[in-house]
């Protein structure tokens, strides 16, 4: 007896797609023959497939349960992207159940499954695989999925997606640096989970780098990288290199070691080096005369991904669209 069947060696063996046998699963035998409907049974009989809750839906009825995952709950964007995902599925008539992944692909797996036992009309997930594997069984079963905030580089273009136009925003970013004189642009990057917007990022700042000249580098931190050796390391680089600096925090966490940093080595902004952080801290217009900000709208990206759910569960489909939510530069004294 074979175990572990997926949903796609059914539909090899009946000869036809993935989409026909979710469509069985879920009851849906409006378009579909007799024959090709007894030939699905009769394959998922021989191959003993028993579909779990991962891989269909358990009944046709609305559950009106809605799965949001996010990266860390202690992040204070991923609060604003739940609440913008709740203001839209609420008022909806829609509960969400919020998950944390703790940037984790493991969790993430895990929490997955449950929402699919829960039998959750939709999902959105803040990725934490790079992996598109990872979240084709929502697809498979007819799940509609919008990946919001972090890119997932294989995701299927039809599957819905919201995200910030990164980058572009850090092409702009380098170029406007450049333009204000800046030899050196350095960010520093904390790469917590598999997937992350702070990739295109990085390849904004060294697109521009490139096209005006400059020079461009990119400190990686992970989780457990202590303050020290990040110093040590900036201290090293802002040393070594001539000409004016620029240090870009690649989210808004990292702005909270920088500052830590700064104040242990004595360092002003703009006077010895230049200070740009991504995302938008609220409190960091206090701190000197401010810090220039590339600001994301995650309220906003949390609205548009619920919206984008919604249409594909009226319309009983998986497939949706790209949408874009700009950035905005606020400038400030720190550069």
């Amino acid at each position: 007896m074979r175990q572990h069947v997926t949903i796609k060696e059914v539909a090899k063996q009946a000869g036809v797609s993935v989409t026909t046998v979710s469509r069985y699963l879920n009851g849906r035998y409006e378009r579909m023959s007799a024959a090709t409907k007894e030939k699905v049974a009769a394959t998922i009989k021989k191959l003993n497939y028993a579909p779990a809750a991962s891989a269909r839906r358990m009944r046709q009825d609305q559950s009106h349960l809605v799965g949001l995952l996010v990266g860390d709950v202690g992040n204070p964007f991923s609060t604003m992207l739940a609440k913008g995902v709740y203001d839209v599925l609420q008022p909806a008539g829609y509960d969400v159940l919020l998950m944390n992944t703790d940037d984790s692909t493991t969790t993430e797996a895990r929490a997955l499954n449950r929402l699919y036992a829960q039998q959750v009309d939709g999902i959105i997930v803040q990725p934490s695989a790079k992996d598109f594997a990872q979240y084709q069984p929502a697809i498979d079963a007819g799940i509609p999925l919008v990946v919001v905030d972090r890119e997932v580089p294989n995701q299927p273009l039809a599957v819905g997606k919201v995200t910030s136009p990164n980058l572009t925003a850090c092409y702009d970013l380098g170029c406007q640096l450049a333009a204000r004189g800046y030899q050196n642009i350095i960010s520093v990057s904390a790469q917590y989970a598999e997937a992350s917007g702070q990739i295109p990022r990085m390849a904004g700042l060294k697109a521009a780098a490139n096209q005006t000249g400059i020079n461009y580098l990119n400190l990686a931190t992970q989780k457990g990288t202590d303050q020290a050796t990040l110093a040590a390391q900036l201290q090293k680089w802002v040393t070594s290199l001539r000409g004016k600096t620029v240090i870009v925090s690649l989210m808004g966490p990292v702005l909270f070691d920088l500052l830590a940093i700064f104040q242990g080595l004595n360092w002003h902004f703009p006077q010895d080096v230049g200070l740009v952080s991504y995302d938008d801290w609220a409190w960091s217009r206090f701190v000197g005369d401010g810090i220039c900000l590339v600001k994301q709208d995650m309220g906003t990206m949390g609205n548009l991904a619920a919206q984008n759910l919604l249409k594909q569960i009226a319309a009983g489909t998986t497939r949706s669209a790209t949408n874009f939510v700009p950035v905005e530069f606020i400038d400030a004294p720190s550069i």
